[in-house]
């Protein structure tokens, strides 16, 4: 075993099981590195899950399902928050057709791979990817027609500043999409309380959501008002999201033997537990907001 992979190995020990040791959000994805669900391309997301069977098809269904809430299309310029190995904004360029999309992520490794993944398709002319934040936008005002943001908005820091960031840059008429992740309302039964708290914890703490950016559905649609936006509409979609990807992953553990030998411990225990309690404290949402 060389040097690069013991260490690698004892960055994932401290990163699973050290409580006290928390990974920035470019740490984190620089330690998951390649290492994706998907086996034809690199996607990162959940996936969407109504009539599709494999996982690469999920997760070109949650990005196209995206880019068709926001009515993304030919002469759009979109702009993409976290756009991970930039799958999605190559599957958007082919089958949405915008007329540019623009990019910002602020990890670095995952800059380079993108760029050159949509060099080797021949996009670079329409599809500029930078790094960059969310929540700081190196983007002119009212320039943008649809901001997008899938599984990503969680990380900012914070999300109420990305609201702010997306209205600002948008024309009026522009709209906002998000696939995100948020808590669960609080239980009535203690055990079930007790499960969501372990669940929401485990996710929000590995992954570095910052606390402000706990809360639920109604605070979310409160805080798009309070940045500007109107004809706001937020669904929970987690029954097409967590259930199903918690069945295939269990039954397909291909995934499985990508992992370090700690992060496969931890996944194979999982697939014993039922994905109601794996999920417990994990909403699922698909929001739509427009700018007056």
């Amino acid at each position: 075993m060389s040097d690069n992979t013991i260490g690698r190995f004892f960055e994932y020990l401290n990163w699973l099981f050290n409580p006290f040791h928390g990974l920035k959000t470019a740490e984190v994805y620089d330690l998951i590195g390649t290492t994706s669900l998907t086996e034809n391309a690199l996607y990162l997301n959940l996936g969407y899950w109504r009539d599709v069977d494999t996982i690469d098809e999920a997760s070109e269904a949650l990005a196209l399902l995206v880019a068709k809430r926001g009515g993304m299309g030919a002469g759009d310029t979109v702009l993409d928050c976290g756009y991970g190995f930039g799958d999605q904004d190559i599957l958007w360029m082919r089958i949405m057709n915008p007329e540019k999309i623009i990019g910002l992520n602020i990890t670095r490794s995952q800059v380079e791979r993108a760029r050159m993944n949509v060099a080797e398709a021949g996009l670079e002319k329409s599809i500029d990817l930078r790094e960059g934040s969310a929540t700081e936008m190196p983007i002119d005002n009212e320039s943008i027609d649809l901001v997008v943001s899938v599984e990503s908005a969680f990380h900012y820091r914070t999300r109420d500043d990305f609201f702010r960031e997306a209205f600002r840059v948008l024309r009026p008429g522009g709209r906002l999409v998000t696939a995100d992740i948020l808590p669960m309302e609080d239980s009535d039964n203690l055990f079930r309380r007790l499960e969501q708290w372990i669940s929401w914890n485990m996710v929000a703490g590995k992954f570095n959501i910052p606390q402000e950016n706990y809360y639920l559905i109604p605070s979310y649609r409160d805080k798009l008002s309070t940045a500007g936006f109107a004809d706001i509409d937020i669904t929970s979609i987690r029954d097409d999201v967590y259930t199903p990807l918690h069945e295939y992953l269990s039954g397909d553990r291909t995934f499985v033997g990508k992992l370090p030998p700690l992060a496969k411990m931890l996944a194979q225990l999982s697939f014993n537990r039922s994905a109601d309690s794996v999920y417990a404290g994990l909403d699922y949402i698909l929001s739509y907001a427009e700018k007056p």
